[in-house]
């Protein structure tokens, strides 16, 4: 039986590590999940956005989730982003997943197409349940329009959520906007909304949410897990806001592959799958003066 429990609590969108060929390093990778599970997060999300997802083939995918479970880590523990711009595609990664025992999926919208209406993308998301046809399955909106082109509304969350009640589980919010989160929160009660914005966890949590998917785990993850408490004071925000302003002055991953390779000593970390690239050498000089002015030098977080 595979555990299929709503997701609570931190989890880590994780970067994909790379060889100098651009090809996924899959020790790399395995070492990356374990640091993460020692600094207290709870489970990650392999292949979202942050993971650039959409820039592998969906072989590259399995093989990295095979990766993951051969070494040990534990299926209950993962959530793949599934989710391609072919229909066909996004039910092969599903099935695989649940194959090899993963109940939670974290999936896109199709987002090649655009101006997409609700019944569309209601029916996107009902023909994959369709088609996977496996009652494990526990699915995850991945909500993230800046990105997608094609926005998950709550109208469609609350529809999916009456009709799948055992398939859909909860949402992934990365739209940044707190107004969408309180419609998902006020629509769907019953599922686990989660986002990806940290500066935003203090308010969802508040408001019954469920936790995090997000980025910035990777490289600081006690930075976000005080978010997450009742307790949380405003230095917790005035911190994590700091970091974010420094370092999304830059492309977001590869400024986030260069603080893990400083973090690490390791300079492969800064490899991107094309059509991203790794920061120049100015900018990297700029974005380290960046984090050092915002509290945090050479990709290590300074007490204050």
């Amino acid at each position: 039986m595979i555990d299929s429990e709503p997701i609570r609590g931190l989890w880590c969108a994780t970067l994909t590590p790379l060889g100098p060929s651009g090809a996924i390093d899959h020790a790399s990778m395995v070492a990356h999940v374990r640091a993460l599970f020692a600094e207290g997060v709870n489970g990650v999300a392999p292949f979202g956005t942050t993971g650039e997802g959409p820039s592998f083939s969906v072989a590259e995918r399995q093989a990295g989730l095979d990766a993951l479970i051969a070494a040990g880590i534990a299926p209950s523990r993962l959530i793949p982003g599934t989710g391609c711009a072919a229909f066909s595609d996004t039910v092969t990664l599903t099935r695989h997943a649940l194959q090899v025992g993963c109940a939670r999926c974290l999936v896109l919208p199709p987002f090649f197409f655009k101006d997409l209406g609700d019944d569309a993308v209601y029916g996107y998301f009902a023909a994959l349940i369709d088609a996977v046809d496996d009652p494990r399955l526990s699915l995850y909106l991945y909500h993230i329009p800046q990105f997608s082109g094609v926005a998950i509304s709550a109208d469609v969350v609350a529809r999916l959520a009456a009709d799948f009640p055992r398939t859909i589980a909860g949402v992934k919010d990365s739209g940044g906007d707190f107004a969408h989160t309180e419609t998902l929160l006020a629509a769907a009660p019953g599922l686990a909304i989660l986002v990806g914005h940290e500066p935003h966890l203090p308010k969802l949590m508040r408001a019954g949410g469920a936790g995090t998917i997000c980025g910035i785990a990777n490289l600081f993850p006690r930075l976000v897990a005080p978010l997450l408490e009742p307790n949380v004071t405003q230095l917790d925000q005035e911190r994590i806001a700091a970091f974010i302003e420094a370092v999304f002055r830059f492309p977001f991953l590869p400024a986030f592959k260069a603080v893990r390779a400083a973090q690490t000593n390791d300079a492969t970390w800064r490899t991107l799958r094309p059509p991203l690239f790794a920061l120049n050498e100015n900018d990297r000089v700029r974005l380290f003066a960046a984090l050092a002015a915002a509290g945090f030098s050479n990709g290590t977080e300074i007490e204050r």
